[in-house]
């Protein structure tokens, strides 16, 4: 079934291989139809797929192989949202040591280049509390990269 809105992200090829690897690491996430080239395009050929529909964490997103004129930036990212370090690191390893890269504060790349912000449950609960709980816990996610739930919640309980 066709969405009424569909999410479509821009790849240089890899779409298929992209919408599997997302498939395999988050859960309620899987790899739909593959539609392919009927004939050569500019950035293909006759069988290469052109669009791919897959479900990332239960949302619909469509994966375009257009060709490398178009980058992914940090300007559009998606969130995960983790209920403890396990998960977080389950899903920051996938991501970075499937040939992605760490940055800061929680964010990685994966190797199309999309970011993602690998997101613990309490550190957007600390912020959501306000105040100095929120200032603590804050000033201590600006010196990680992967974010260590542990001194989230130590940061979180300091008085």
């Amino acid at each position: 079934m066709v969405e009424k809105l569909t999410t479509v992200l821009w790849y240089d090829g890899d779409a298929e291989v992209a919408a599997r690897f997302y498939a395999e690491t988050f859960p309620d996430s899987s790899v739909g139809d593959v539609f392919r080239a009927p004939s050569d395009f500019p950035s293909g050929k006759k069988g290469d797929a052109l669009t791919v529909e897959f479900t990332v964490l239960g949302r619909a997103f469509s994966g375009l192989n257009g060709g490398d004129m178009f980058k992914p930036n940090e300007s559009v990212s998606f969130m995960v949202v983790t209920e403890d370090q396990a998960e977080t690191d389950r899903y920051w390893d996938a991501i970075v040591g499937n040939g992605g890269q760490e940055s800061a504060c929680g964010w990685c790349k994966d190797k199309w280049g999309f970011s993602w912000q690998i997101t613990p449950r309490t550190l957007l609960e600390s912020q959501m509390a306000g105040g100095d709980e929120a200032r603590r816990a804050f000033e201590a996610m600006m010196g990680m990269t992967r974010i260590d739930v542990a001194a989230i919640d130590a940061a979180r309980r300091e008085s």
